[in-house]
């Protein structure tokens, strides 16, 4: 088959932030080593189909709390179910708390060539706003153990409109990043979500009004860019030839199988997905079908997060057909107002229009 990506979800963390959502319950050794097997068990399914993997993503949680004797037996599986690419990036998300010269070691040892660390600022007194454990220094010494580790592929978080922050923290924690010379910086809005603590005191955070929101997410991309870091995504930003090749296979629209509870995937031409529970995931695995993947409009959709946008060729070689004119013409109205660049055969949007993307997606798609 195809080269496609493989996701593992970790579903472990030594405590929630309290603006986190995703899937995630204290870690116990026994029940980690359950859930390897299961993942093991599930991996092993795949075994003999000539499927060609060319990414793995650990994410989580907090996958480095595994440890790397444990991710280095689910990548044992995975090498022995899937053929992996002689350049297949393997992704490993890290806190920096959990990152020690041993623990980097293990992990490069196990086969991690690449790690994802969420940094999230680079200012003492916004870490601790946003309940991290963590400080400045905690987290460029982690960068160091990592690097001295052989692993130099590194990609940091950080986020914007956070409780207490102004244009200049945000310039300083940017500089801060890239200080660390990172091949990747991730940077994205703080979003209030359904179910967690910051919903909970959402009236009492300092938090930046829309405006300003908008000022700080601009002037994060215009500084970043000054660094070298390219804007390929609405919140993704690398140095030339280190896009994540792993999350690029999302907004392609290109398969992938997701391992874990809460876990996605996309193969076969259908969406799936487990549900939010450990313990059934490690008694019983349940993928859920979710419906038909790979449509022009979901293609189109997930193409507009990308700077490049939608392509005449691209389209072509797909579909076997134009791009719609129609695409074209809507996008066009939004071009006057610096929302999106248009040409007879392509539709992308700008920083600016990122800012209102589902919106403009949506006008432009239907």
């Amino acid at each position: 088959m195809s080269n496609i990506g493989i996701y593992i979800h970790i579903p472990f963390c030594a405590g929630k932030c309290p603006y986190c959502d995703f899937y995630s319950l204290p870690l116990s050794a026994d029940t980690a080593d359950r859930y390897t097997d299961a993942l093991c068990r599930e991996i092993d399914s795949y075994a003999g189909k000539g499927i060609v993997c060319g990414t793995v993503y650990f994410g989580g949680g907090t996958p480095s709390l595994m440890g790397a004797p444990r991710i280095e037996r689910i990548l044992s599986h995975i090498k022995h179910s899937f053929t992996l690419t002689p350049d297949c990036e393997i992704t490993l998300e890290a806190n920096p708390c959990t990152v020690t010269p041993d623990i980097a070691n293990g992990f490069a040892g196990a086969g991690i060539n690449r790690i994802s660390m969420g940094v999230q600022s680079g200012i003492d007194s916004e870490l601790a706003a946003l309940g991290r454990k963590h400080d400045s220094a905690r987290a460029a010494q982690a960068v160091k153990y990592i690097r001295s580790a052989g692993i130099d592929n590194i990609s940091l978080d950080l986020m914007i409109a956070t409780p207490g922050q102004t244009p200049d923290s945000l310039r300083r924690s940017v500089d801060f990043l890239a200080s660390l010379e990172p091949k990747h910086i991730s940077s994205y809005l703080l979003k209030i979500e359904k179910g967690t603590r910051y919903a909970d005191i959402s009236e009492t955070l300092c938090l930046p009004d829309e405006d300003m929101q908008s000022r700080l997410y601009l002037e994060s991309a215009e500084h970043l860019e000054r660094y070298g870091y390219k804007q390929y995504e609405i919140s993704n930003f690398s140095l030339p030839g280190y896009e994540s090749r792993h999350n690029l296979k999302y907004w392609n629209c290109e398969e992938y199988i997701g391992f874990g509870p809460s876990a996605h995937g996309y193969f076969e031409k259908r969406r799936y997905f487990y549900p939010r529970d450990l313990m059934q995931y490690i008694e019983a695995p349940q993928r859920q079908d979710d419906g038909e993947g790979g449509s022009r409009e979901e293609y189109a959709m997930l193409r507009l997060r990308l700077t490049e946008g939608i392509t005449d060729t691209l389209w072509r070689g797909r579909f076997g057909e134009p791009l719609p004119k129609e695409y074209i013409e809507r996008a066009k109205k939004y071009q006057p107002h610096g929302l999106t660049e248009c040409t007879d055969s392509s539709v992308k949007l700008t920083c600016e229009g990122f800012l209102v993307s589902n919106a403009l997606i949506s006008g432009i798609l239907y």
